[in-house]
């Protein structure tokens, strides 16, 4: 029996229907839409973005003080101010967490998490080089940030004492206190250990890492030059702290220039990011002083 060409099969089996529907729309829409692409169910299929909620008004700075902790509003000189860095107002309940997803705002794709559009939660399609554990700039970690301890085990730090005044070359002493600090992890920076490893708790639930200790010269009453090296500078990983504060006197030699010199003590994970908090509104591991040098 001879077999129908094909031509003769795509007679019989008609016109897709599936190209009669989207053709059929673009028609009833002029023509300009974006078109989800038809696929078989081993093909992937383009998923549009959900639209973000509509971002409330930011209320003025005269009713900016009926709720003490929370909530959003412009202040007297325009600024947007968020009380509590976006927790949730008494008695309010958290909504249900929802699974990353990816998704496309016209041709760029993007992830959403709890609803919110994530720029970017990897190096995936970053154009950087990647961070090799070195101090190299305009870079890409792709190191997962690790463990994070529970509010109440969260790192602390404070400065208990440190000299008001001191001559220049004069040394002298700045007394540390830290809590919930394991203070018995350290990769050194400048042999490859710089952002390499993810942070990680001990069997307490407490943050294994150090601490920094580093003074720098103001120049002037404005925000800081971050470049250049500080006039001191130490790390401290002595193998003790614990969730109990105690106390570590660091020994600063001499700063050598006369002026203002600040300076500041914060926690670090094994690999010097200062730990992880539970919640945006908790203080990180970090304390300063100004010592006037005469």
């Amino acid at each position: 029996m001879r077999r129908p060409t094909n031509r003769r099969a795509a007679q019989r089996r008609g016109p897709d229907r599936r190209i009669i529907a989207a053709v059929a729309v673009l028609i009833g829409f002029g023509g300009v839409i974006g078109v989800t692409q038809i696929s078989n169910a081993d093909e992937s299929k383009t998923v549009a973005c959900e639209a973000p909620a509509a971002d409330a008004a930011a209320p003025k700075a005269k009713g900016a003080a009926t709720d003490p902790k929370v909530g959003t509003y412009t202040d007297k000189d325009g600024d947007v101010q968020h009380k509590g860095d976006g927790q949730l107002a008494k008695g309010e309940k958290a909504p249900a967490a929802e699974p990353a997803k990816e998704c496309t705002t016209g041709k760029t794709k993007v992830t959403q998490v709890n609803g919110l559009t994530i720029l970017a939660n990897s190096c995936e399609d970053s154009d950087l080089t990647p961070h090799d554990g070195f101090q190299n700039g305009n870079r890409c970690v792709s190191t997962a940030f690790g463990e994070v301890a529970e509010a109440a085990q969260n790192p602390s730090l404070l400065i208990q004492d440190a000299p008001t005044e001191i001559n220049v070359g004069q040394g002298f002493q700045i007394a540390v206190s830290t809590r919930n600090l394991v203070r018995d992890r350290f990769l050194a920076a400048g042999q490859g250990g710089y952002y390499v490893e993810s942070s990680l708790l001990n069997d307490q639930g407490l943050v294994r890492g150090h601490f920094h200790t580093a003074c720098r010269m103001l120049q002037g009453n404005e925000a800081q030059d971050p470049a250049p090296v500080p006039a001191f500078f130490v790390a401290t990983e002595d193998g003790s702290g614990g969730a109990q504060p105690d106390t570590v006197r660091v020994n600063v030699v001499g700063l050598t220039t006369p002026g203002t010199a600040q300076c500041a003590v914060w926690a670090g994970d094994g690999s010097h990011r200062i730990p992880m908090m539970q919640r945006a509104n908790q203080i990180p591991a970090f304390d300063v002083v100004r010592i006037q040098v005469r």
